[in-house]
């Protein structure tokens, strides 16, 4: 079916752009955290399914594996060594979460603000639930919340976070953790994180954003692979 509504990445680059953060803003941020809430309360007791999960967040072509091997040879901000240690610091995260299968729970699967349509206020519908219904709630969490920190990169080129945008980000977790009192989060999200800094870092998917960008976000990913538990409070010191 065809769904009305304007994607959640029409509101990112109006702050970007410079618009002012307003109440809809925070609200529309509340909501999809909210949302998530809703569904990672749906667990389901299938401990191979949960190691299958974070084993293609590692190798499959799709996520982190694939994602490094589309990088080119040589670049000015990643190089092939860097790259190599970032794949393996995320096989020691698999070692690390496939233990924690009690964590299997419904998610979105691909929550980024490209696949949320909103219309008035905080009504919205998702798109492209198409990764699978069952997996870890830190990958919707980080698949979201990674944009925050993205646009407020873009909004300086790269120079620091945009404090709009790190307001964002910190609402949208804080009002997570209130409705989930989910704070094992903190201890597993790391890979996420890096999956999907992988993703926005590319010169493939995002070939015009500068070499301070791209090399602050690869310093998120290599400083939250070595964070036992990631600090959302001060998520803008993993871009040093």
């Amino acid at each position: 079916d065809k769904v009305e509504g304007a994607e959640y990445v029409h509101d990112l680059t109006r702050l970007k752009e410079g618009g002012k953060v307003g109440e809809v803003d925070k609200d529309r941020v509340s909501a999809l955290a909210s949302y998530l809430a809703d569904i990672h309360v749906v667990k389901k007791d299938d401990a191979p399914l949960y190691v299958r999960r974070i084993r293609e967040l590692v190798g499959h072509s799709e996520c982190i594996f694939g994602l490094t091997d589309s990088y080119p040879a040589r670049s000015e901000f990643i190089t092939s060594g860097d790259l190599k240690a970032i794949e393996k610091k995320s096989i020691d995260w698999r070692w690390k979460l496939k233990e924690r299968t009690h964590r299997l729970c419904m998610v979105h699967g691909d929550f980024h603000p490209w696949n949320v349509m909103f219309r008035k206020g905080t009504d919205f519908t998702v798109l492209d639930r198409s990764r699978g219904e069952w997996g870890e709630a830190a990958d919707d969490v980080s698949s979201m919340t990674i944009n925050y920190l993205f646009f407020g990169l873009l909004k300086t080129d790269g120079k620091e976070l945009a404090e709009d945008f790190k307001g964002l980000f910190n609402l949208f977790f804080a009002e997570y953790l209130k409705q989930t009192d989910d704070y094992e989060l903190l201890e597993v999200i790391q890979p996420f994180y890096a999956f999907r800094g992988l993703v926005i870092a590319s010169p493939v998917w995002y070939p015009n954003i500068s070499v301070d960008t791209r090399r602050k976000l690869f310093n998120f990913i290599k400083n939250v692979l070595e964070a036992e538990e990631f600090d959302y409070k001060n998520a803008e010191e993993y871009l040093e």
